[in-house]
């Protein structure tokens, strides 16, 4: 008997934009994850597709919670979880009969495991000539084969290059930003290709890849290359073309100082009961400020020494000079601005609190309705024969 799927739908996320949306998520890891997550919050209905193993990132602990590492959590709320062994004939027939309902399917494998699976955009539009077929890769459709890692492609799309301190080594970025941004951008990619197909009718390949994701985000770095040959450096936390601009030590803990204009650098000499340092020659425009950046980063800090960090972002904040101390992550995801986290229940795992989605549809966060699924939780729901 050929096997049939329903299609979950919640009524927790009617009246999202994307409610009605069905996609099929066999994606891993991050970034195809990150992208169906956001889908999901924003009213599609997901089901995820794992093999029998499960997502890799189940086992990337510590640290753990009930048993699964705490990484899956992050990008997998909102989405109905399935186990299908996409190699296997029984898993073959449970991949046609979803891939026959879904709207969009994602995927992150390559090319070779794609055809092996029957993933490839040549054999999904013949099932479904409707569909709209993501493809997430390191490096694009010209090298199908080649994988890529977020820290390989950071490396290699010269975002290491320009993180870090100027008199260490390249740094990577503190968070996936090779996943994240691929993600993001396959988000857009997803919602134009369903209104072109709602133009024309037909579906339509689509494909996002990290290395192309880094090489979007060198846009000063690019344009300065490209148009005046300046090759960017690392400078830490300054700017090359703003100053004061980074952080600077306090009498207690650091703190970020972005005065980017003449008049918040002149309130700043103020604060700091220095106003003459806005009316030295060296400091007087921005322009003479990146000049002689190293002097003015003594004379700041000479300054900010006399006083706690605390003390000097409310007397900064009430004074309009943009700053902010440096936070700790629990301090970030509990701080007053921190309006977008949630929690969610989960019947057999308890309270998951996750950063939600920062879109507000009429004014509303996007709340959570599903908790990340344990492996297999809704096969009985998603295939019920």
């Amino acid at each position: 008997m050929t096997t049939q799927a329903r299609w979950p739908c919640s009524p927790a996320n009617s009246g999202r934009p994307l409610h009605g949306v069905k996609i099929l998520d066999l994606s891993r890891v991050l970034a195809g994850p990150f992208c169906t997550m956001i889908l999901a919050d924003l009213g599609a209905d997901v089901v995820k597709v794992e093999a029998p193993g499960g997502d890799e990132t189940r086992r990337w602990g510590p640290p753990f919670f009930q048993g699964t590492a705490a990484y899956y959590f992050g990008p997998n709320r909102n989405k109905w979880g399935v186990v299908a062994d996409l190699a296997s004939p029984a898993g073959r027939e449970r991949l046609d009969a979803l891939l026959v309902e879904a709207d969009v399917v994602v995927h992150n494998f390559t090319g070779e495991i794609a055809a092996r699976l029957g993933v490839e955009w040549e054999r999904v539009v013949r099932i479904n000539p409707r569909i709209v077929h993501l493809t997430l890769s390191g490096f694009g459709p010209e090298e199908p084969e080649r994988r890529g890692y977020d820290l390989i492609v950071q490396a290699l799309g010269g975002i290491m290059a320009v993180t870090g301190e100027a008199d260490g080594g390249p740094v990577k970025v503190g968070v996936p930003i090779a996943d994240l941004t691929a993600g993001l951008y396959a988000v857009s990619a997803v919602t134009a290709a369903l209104y072109e197909r709602d133009r024309t009718g037909s579906g339509t390949p689509i494909h996002v890849s990290l290395y192309e994701a880094m090489l979007s985000l060198l846009s000063n770095q690019a344009a300065g290359w490209f148009l005046a040959s300046a090759s960017a450096e690392r400078m830490g936390t300054e700017h090359p073309h703003v100053v004061p601009y980074g952080v600077y030590p306090t009498r207690t803990s650091p703190i970020v100082i972005a005065a980017g204009t003449d008049g918040q650098f002149r309130e700043l000499c103020s604060v700091l009961g220095r106003p003459e340092l806005a009316a030295d020659a060296r400091f007087g425009s921005n322009s003479a400020r990146v000049a002689h950046r190293t002097e003015l980063r003594k004379e700041l800090e000479q300054a900010l020494a006399e006083r706690a960090a605390s003390e000097w972002a409310e007397v900064l904040d009430r004074r309009g000079v943009p700053n902010g101390v440096v936070r700790a992550v629990p301090e970030a995801l509990t701080a007053p601005e921190a309006r977008s986290v949630r929690t969610v229940s989960h019947p057999n795992l308890g309270d998951i609190t996750l950063a939600m989605t920062p879109i507000r549809v009429g004014g509303q966060i996007l709340e959570p309705y599903m908790a990340p699924p344990t492996l297999g939780e809704h096969d009985r729901v998603v295939f019920p024969d």
